[in-house]
């Protein structure tokens, strides 16, 4: 689960990670949701998992870093989140992948 905070309030979306090259992404399979906002103007959250707390910083993707995690992300979760992703799947060209990246924030944690 991540939690945002602002303006005093907590949002909280429940969201897979997808671990590539040793770094950390926050994928938004839903698009731009409210916690997706929150998050670009927070720039930090936390990441609940089990009964540990993590404090991060967020960094948003430029729509030409994401197909790779992308592609990570749908190989992972694809059986679980593939209906949001307009029929592509990990098996997609790189074009398919290039051309749905707009509609699906990726942000990298640390």
């Amino acid at each position: 689960m991540v939690k945002v905070v602002r303006g005093g309030v907590v949002w909280s979306a429940l969201s897979d990670g997808a671990p590539l090259n040793g770094s950390r992404y926050l994928v938004a399979p839903r698009g731009i949701t409210q916690w997706v906002r929150k998050l670009r103007v927070a720039g930090n959250g936390e990441l609940h998992v089990g009964r540990r707390i993590e404090t991060f910083i967020a960094t948003e993707l430029s729509d030409d870093e994401k197909p790779a995690i992308l592609r990570a992300y749908l190989k992972r979760w694809g059986w679980e989140v593939g209906r949001f992703f307009e029929g592509v799947n990990a098996n997609a060209s790189e074009e398919q992948v290039q051309a749905i990246a707009p509609g699906f924030p990726v942000f990298r944690i640390s």
